[in-house]
């Protein structure tokens, strides 16, 4: 539509001045009238405007051959990139008077000159180029002594700008040759045109009338405009002097590098890395190809320059190299007292996991050395694997590092990147290794069950070479090209299970499980560690807050009955912060937790004490997940006699499903042997369910268990005792080995199960268990499913 100049404001020319409109002066009442859209028009400007030949070149032609040369123009606040329309454009606007009209490229350009304000008091032509009868306001009467108050308050302002920025004196210079600056209200009009106020707020200034009241408004608005003025001018001060500040430091240092140079007091930047890389190199023990290397990247590095791309990246290379603990031992406390001190400070229970772990030690005492050994620590979240590992290292005074290979899916974090690629790095051994600044440091691979693959390598593959004694003496690292020993490292793994480790990488792997622990070792760990680690958390002192046994195993029991102890610390953390609470409100008093007071720090108990269940065709079973053991119920029943049928719900797997399905035909071709009613299911519709029906399940180690509970059922009696059982089952009647026996029998001991009934091939298993797991409970081992009836019913 139009184009107005907003940054370069200009004042009346001399022979525009000529032309001024004098207050007697008669003005026509019927105009041409063109719409802005940037920022409307106050009658004391003189600035070039542009505007399309179509809709606006006849109208603008036409005014420009008259004798007034007069054009309304007004502001459109809303106006898009149409032409706007009568009812967007605001009805006060300014007359100005049109000079130099020329065209160019479609448009029309203009000097317009403000004259006067007007307002819109009819609308003659409705379609461009508009046409409007407008009327013209009066000068009203106004108290002479405010209006010079008003005056010499925005002189002043206007005085203060111009000494931040001199482009306000120009202007001000054009409006006071041909305005005088007692007259109050050409000077409003000047300093709201000065101003970068919003277009809105002009076109309230604009239609602002009586003169007192526009004062006041362009005072507030000139006003802010000297705020801002002067938060320009101190950032502008803030970054000359920085730049100032760091043209000056360069300069001298690049005067104090020339004088260094000529007194030969100094190195340039090559000579300096040169140095400093063969000063690292001196201090370590490298093997021949490693000092061979490294000479020749260092003499490639004197000839490259120090700008080239190739010297970062030979430079990189140098700096990984030469960081690398080549030969740097630390020396192993092989003192096996002092190693059992060290594992029964920082873990209580775990005394078969210890004894293990010792044994292991004690090879390497005899020996002189530990190497060529990688443990893998498993079971379930929570038992201590990770801090197991920390407690080696503490024993053998070595140094430990720990990274987690959960989600880990390119091999190249293994074995490094080419040095040919952009952001190359070696890989973690080698970062593990510059970290602990020894060449035979505890390296703890944690999650090694939970490793990926993707199209960038498999991570697990690469981890074969690592892992393996025989072949990691010689381990080749993409990004160091070069074979480095690992065989001094003590590799320590962690899984939460064996299911999802390659058979390969696992047959490197010397395992040791650790099983949840029982109430009495997770009352000993609470007592020792958590909650005093809690205590040091809040920084209360023991004095002040005390817990008593009784409602430790109220916590452990009722709240944290899982296989680990993280559940245990965050409830024993909830008690210790509702206790702080307690303790601001009255800081002498002392607190002890006891177990009537339980419910009101934790709640109502998660877990209840566990009942065997009991009834006709309900069998207890035992299961192992990755949380550690549990007990199963699994019930079934007839739902009716009208057809043969057999339904299995509860989310069961496969493998399971089909250990249902042999127990079913097993039990039923079997029914006369295990003296069952008598064509039981020839008519009977049978619902297997195994209860918790949102957690899956699967396996097949429950199969004599669901067998036990549908000859439950045919016989319509329930087993004689509390019995839990676990085995698999196959079509003949035998029963097979299962895994994750420690672990079932914790969940047993847990549950109040005395009686069970364990495959034959896992009574190796029951045997090598710890005496305080096997105390108490009577065991039978059974390798045919009658010897389960006979022991159920």
């Amino acid at each position: 539509m139009d184009d107005t100049d907003d940054g370069n404001t200009e004042f009346i020319p001399h022979h525009v001045g000529k032309q001024l409109a004098r207050p007697d002066e008669v003005l026509p009442d019927t105009l041409q009238l063109i719409p802005l859209i940037s920022r409307p028009y106050f009658p004391v400007l003189v600035q070039p405007v542009v505007v399309d030949q179509d809709p606006w070149g006849q109208g603008i032609r036409t005014v420009a051959e008259s004798a007034h040369k007069l054009v309304a123009m007004s502001f459109s606040p809303s106006a898009s990139k149409g032409v706007p329309r009568p009812e967007d454009i605001c009805t006060i606007g300014c007359v100005a008077r049109i000079h130099r009209l020329h065209e160019s490229k479609g448009q029309l350009q203009f000097i317009a000159q403000g004259v006067r304000r007007f307002r819109i008091r009819e609308w003659v032509k409705r379609v461009p180029p508009y046409v409007v009868r407008v009327e013209y306001f009066e000068s009203p009467v106004e108290d002479e002594d405010q209006l010079r108050a008003y005056a010499m308050s925005i002189i002043n302002i206007i005085k203060e700008l111009m000494t931040l920025n001199p482009l306000y004196s120009e202007e001000l210079k054009q409006y006071l040759n041909y305005f005088d600056p007692n007259e109050p209200s050409p000077l409003a009009d000047f300093a709201a045109a000065i101003t970068s106020a919003d277009a809105l707020e002009l076109q309230d200034i604009l239609e602002t009338i009586p003169l007192l009241d526009r004062m006041e408004k362009v005072l507030l608005m000139i006003g802010k405009e000297l705020e801002v003025a002067k938060l320009q001018a101190q950032i502008t001060e803030q970054m000359q002097e920085q730049v100032s500040e760091q043209q000056k430091e360069f300069f001298l240092r690049q005067q104090l590098k020339v004088i260094q140079q000529e007194l030969g007091i100094s190195k340039d930047d090559r000579e300096s890395d040169v140095e400093k890389f063969s000063e690292r190199m001196e201090k370590l023990s490298a093997p021949d190809h490693v000092i061979s290397r490294v000479d020749d990247e260092l003499q490639k590095l004197q000839v490259l320059e120090p700008t080239s791309a190739e010297y970062g990246v030979t430079r990189n290379y140098l700096d990984w190299i030469t960081s690398v603990p080549w030969g740097v031992l630390s020396e192993d406390q092989l003192d096996l007292d002092h190693a059992r001190k060290v594992l029964d400070r920082d873990h209580d229970g775990l005394d078969d996991v210890k004894q293990r772990i010792i044994e292991f030690l004690a090879i390497g005492a005899y020996r002189g050395e530990i190497a060529g050994s990688i443990l893998l620590l498993v079971g379930p979240p929570g038992v201590g694997k990770t801090s197991i590992g920390k407690s080696v290292a503490s024993a053998l005074g070595r140094k430990f590092f720990r990274f987690s290979l959960g989600g880990m899916r390119d091999e190249a974090e293994i074995k490094g990147h080419r040095r040919t690629y952009i952001g190359a790095m070696p890989g973690k051994m080698i970062q593990a290794l510059k970290e602990v600044e020894v060449y035979n440091p505890v390296i703890m691979l944690d999650e090694i069950d939970k490793i990926g693959a993707s199209y960038q390598g498999d991570p697990a593959s690469a981890l074969l070479e690592v892992l393996d004694p025989e072949q990691n003496s010689g381990f080749l690292d993409h990004y160091l090209d070069l074979r480095v020993d690992l065989s001094k490292v003590l590799f320590i793994c962690t899984a939460n299970q064996l299911d999802t480790i390659p058979s390969a990488l696992l047959d490197r792997m010397e395992v040791i499980r650790l099983a949840g622990y029982l109430t009495e070792e997770k009352l000993l760990i609470a007592k020792h560690h958590l909650w005093k680690r809690q205590l040091g958390k809040a920084g209360i002192p023991a004095s002040k807050l005390k817990i008593t046994d009784a409602a430790l195993r109220k916590v452990i029991d009722g709240y944290a009955r899982e296989a680990g102890v993280r559940a245990l610390e965050k409830q024993l953390g909830r008690i210790v912060r509702k206790s702080v609470v307690s303790l601001l409100e009255d800081d002498d008093q002392k607190i002890s937790v006891g177990v009537k007071a339980l419910e009101k720090y934790l709640g109502a108990p998660l877990f209840k004490k566990q009942q065997p269940h009991r009834g006709i065709g309900v069998v207890n079973g035992l299961a192992w997940t990755a949380m550690g053991g549990t007990t199963l119920a699994i019930e079934a029943s007839r739902i009716h006699d009208g057809s043969r049928g057999f339904k299995q719900t509860g989310q069961l797997g496969d493998v399971m499903r089909e250990s249902a399905h042999i127990a079913y035909s097993f039990v039923a071709s079997r029914l006369d042997e295990l003296q069952g009613i008598e064509h039981f299911f020839d008519d009977a519709f049978v619902h297997l369910h195994v209860p918790e029906g949102a957690t899956p399940k699967d396996g097949p180690s429950a199969g004599i268990t669901m067998a036990a509970a549908l000859l439950s059922l045919a016989k319509g009696k329930r087993i004689k005792r509390d019995i839990a059982m676990t085995g698999e089952l196959t079509l003949t009647g035998r029963v097979l080995p299962v895994g994750g026996i420690r672990e079932k029998i914790i969940a047993a001991r847990r549950a109040g199960m005395k009686e069970l009934i364990l495959p034959a091939d896992n009574e190796r298993d029951f045997d090598e268990m710890p005496d305080y797991l096997k105390k108490g409970l009577n065991v039978s081992f059974v390798s045919q499913f009658t010897e389960v009836a006979d022991l159920c019913f």
